[in-house]
């Protein structure tokens, strides 16, 4: 990606503020369209060296030359920022990153899918139990099995949480391994793995397109695709 990509792009972003449709957009009474600042080349370096990895190109470039976070698809991309002297990435799940952890090559397969689905033909149903507290223990006894299974941290290394979708649905971008610099979707609060984000082609997304095809749809009053969320969840990990 050459050093024009980005020319133009903040710009573009801080005019869709003023439009009077913009309130239109999935995500936008989040994040309103505002961008933080962009990183210094200081920053930058500081922060690979904290992380230990270089960060993918297309990613970088935008962190420099667009901002450190802010607007983006659904409610935007988590800002990486330098909090008491270590830099980190904020927002809904962040944390999920293992930080310590994003030069390991990020694993394209997750759980066995027959263990995924052996695990979730034994979930209690409530109406198998007399008691309330009974079906509550079995509840809890298998999300602990469940989060075992599906958010064990070797699951996302090498990656970190770029944004949110609501009703604990995430995005996360690849920094390390076959996968670097794509855009990876986190479903798992619905009971299905990670999966790459893909176009109408069945390519790989990566951050570039991510960001741009955003924009551009953004702009033409669209809904961008794939950022509509309908379902609904309360299983998150376990803290």
């Amino acid at each position: 990606m050459n050093d024009q990509t980005w020319t133009g792009i903040r710009q573009r972003v801080e005019a869709l503020a003023a439009r009077p449709d913009s309130t239109q957009v999935f995500g936008a009474l989040g994040h309103r369209f505002l961008l933080d600042a962009p990183l210094t080349p200081e920053d930058l370096s500081e922060l690979q060296a904290q992380i230990g990895v270089e960060l993918p190109e297309e990613y970088r470039d935008f962190l420099l030359q667009v901002g450190a976070g802010g607007a983006g698809p659904a409610y935007g991309v988590f800002p990486v920022r330098r909090v008491e002297g270590l830099w980190r990435w904020e927002g809904d799940g962040a944390d999920l990153a293992e930080l310590s952890r994003l030069a390991e090559p990020f694993p394209r397969r997750g759980p066995d899918p027959e263990d995924v689905e052996s695990l979730l033909s034994e979930q209690p149903e409530e109406e198998d139990f007399e008691e309330i507290d009974d079906f509550d223990d079995a509840m809890e006894a298998w999300d602990t099995r469940w989060e075992a299974l599906m958010w064990a941290p070797e699951r996302t290394v090498g990656a970190v949480v770029i944004n949110h979708l609501g009703c604990a649905l995430r995005q996360w971008l690849i920094i390390s391994g076959p996968e670097r610099g794509r855009i990876w979707s986190d479903d798992r609060a619905d009971e299905q793995d990670l999966t790459p984000l893909l176009d109408g082609d069945g390519q790989p997304v990566t951050f570039g397109r991510w960001y741009r095809d955003w924009l551009e749809q953004a702009e033409g009053g669209t809904p961008p695709a794939g950022t509509a969320v309908d379902r609904t969840s309360d299983r998150t990990p376990a803290s």
